[in-house]
């Protein structure tokens, strides 16, 4: 008895998880840049040596097998293996270099990209950065599935095989026009002065409402509303609460921009000041460590001079009781 040698490429594997992750072959060829033809022989040549069927090609859009799923899983822990032996090599030289791809979620990319990413591409010509803008869930999935190298995001997230790496903490400003019937005698508000009902809200998917909810720790109620609306962006928020339909929380660092007579709308939160913590969050696995430590460093470096708070309470985007005070 001897055990059956099985021959497999790592290209075969790259066109496994093309087609696992678009559910057609035409699409999958295009995305690894070869014809049909050639991707589906190499992957029928693949189930032929392993004598079983990763794709049922019945099915549409094409669904991968069971023993495909358990397939797949390795494979892309082989293909993240394998692409990692250049990130060795570079590390060992000290070479700071390469494509790196990068998410960012919504509420951070508005503020935060425009501050670093000069700096950082003139300082670093040879990373060639490739930015997403996606949710929180979708970067956990990226970089779960080896789409993603690193992401900046609202933390802590506590997520198995996700390493956190702190880069500032971001203090929470409520925006309150006059037409607003919280007090504008105070100089400073308390957490307690904030009613849901009363908040104008970005839409699902955003872990800033959550950090918000979180923070008055409630969930809405929607029932007695004659408007119901929520927005994907903090400008049409402003223009709502301009408008007298409420008042809304905004990052510090958004309010930076803010017309002047806008900013007299704005009101600070007494010490501790609620915050939210945002963080270069990686794969405990990832070996591209010159470019991240080399995004912290300079992200840090023009976060400093702009948010200067000393005490402040990080409200979790995730968990309504998890909090904690940085001083």
């Amino acid at each position: 008895m001897y055990d059956k040698l099985v021959f497999m490429t790592i290209t075969q594997l790259h066109y496994v998880l093309a087609v696992a992750e678009h559910k057609n072959f035409t699409k999958a060829a295009q995305k690894v840049f070869v014809t049909q033809p050639t991707l589906s022989m190499q992957i029928q040549k693949l189930e032929e040596e392993l004598e079983v069927t990763i794709f049922d090609r019945t099915k549409k859009p094409i669904q991968l097998t069971e023993v495909g799923q358990k397939i797949v899983q390795q494979a892309r822990n082989i293909v993240n293996e394998s692409d990692r032996i250049q990130d060795i090599v570079d590390q060992q030289k000290g070479f700071i270099g390469g494509i790196f791809r990068l998410g960012v979620i919504p509420t951070v990319m508005p503020t935060i990209l425009p501050m670093f990413i000069g700096n950082f591409m003139k300082k670093y010509p040879k990373v060639k950065l490739k930015i997403e803008e996606l949710h929180t869930e979708a970067i956990l999935e990226k970089l779960k599935e080896g789409h993603l190298d690193a992401a900046i995001a609202a933390t802590p997230l506590e997520v198995e095989g996700i390493k956190e790496n702190v880069l500032y903490y971001e203090p929470f400003v409520a925006y309150i026009p006059n037409q607003n019937d919280i007090s504008l005698e105070k100089d400073k508000l308390d957490v307690d002065d904030l009613n849901i009902d009363k908040m104008l809200l970005l839409e699902d998917g955003h872990c800033f409402k959550d950090g918000v909810i979180n923070l008055c720790k409630a969930s809405r109620n929607y029932e007695d509303d004659q408007l119901q609306l929520e927005s994907g962006s903090f400008e049409t928020l402003i223009k709502l609460a301009n408008e007298g339909l409420g008042m809304t929380l905004l990052p510090y660092l958004h309010t930076l921009d803010l017309k002047d007579a806008e900013k007299k709308n704005l009101k600070m939160f007494k010490d501790p000041v609620p915050a939210r913590e945002v963080s270069l969050i990686y794969n405990r696995s990832e070996l591209k460590m010159q470019i991240i430590d080399a995004l912290r460093n300079t992200i840090a470096a023009v976060v400093k001079g702009a948010i200067t708070f000393q005490n402040v309470k990080i409200i979790s985007p995730l968990n309504k009781k998890k909090e904690y005070q940085v001083n």
